[in-house]
């Protein structure tokens, strides 16, 4: 069995680029950088920057275009593939790319806009201030939340493991 699966989430280094095809399929490249920090065996602190090419087609490149911009926070499924051609200088190049399957947005700070947004030239609104990984709280529930069905069906008799055929 063969896996090749890619996700990274990381911070748009270039606004992305579209193309079309000669079929007609839309075609959107854009530049992801992801960020590793780590304690050294000092317990300095370091960081380091890896930068990722990303292709979109169809439909998934129209909405990348629409929607992203440099600096915003996205999420990316895809495969890696690594395409060669012949140099100007007629040295053979290689570039490894993640093909995206699936795009996520991350949260938007208030200071970002869609290219959409800009173009309807809506009235600006005052600007939030951007927050960080670590002002974001983690809430860990002690209990697990009960669904509407559940709390309906507290009186009905419950399903026993054993009982189910497979």
């Amino acid at each position: 069995m063969n896996f090749n699966k890619a996700m990274v989430a990381g911070n748009l280094t270039r606004d992305p680029e579209v193309r079309t095809l000669p079929s007609g399929q839309s075609v959107a490249s854009f530049g992801l950088a992801t960020n590793r920090i780590w304690n050294d065996q000092d317990g300095n602190r370091q960081q380091a920057t890896e930068f990722h090419n990303i292709v979109a087609f169809g439909k998934l490149a129209d909405i990348c275009s629409n929607y992203l911009a440099k600096g915003r926070l996205v999420l990316i499924e895809g495969r890696l593939q690594t395409r060669s051609w012949q140099g100007q200088d007629g040295v053979k190049r290689y570039r490894t790319e993640i093909v995206a399957d699936n795009m996520q947005m991350g949260p938007r700070t208030g200071l970002e806009t869609s290219k959409e947004e800009t173009d309807q030239k809506q009235p600006e609104q005052p600007k939030q201030p951007s927050i960080s990984q670590e002002e974001i709280p983690v809430i860990e529930a002690e209990e697990p939340i009960k669904a509407e069905d559940e709390k309906t069906s507290e009186n009905k008799e419950e399903v026993d493991v054993k009982d189910i055929p497979f």
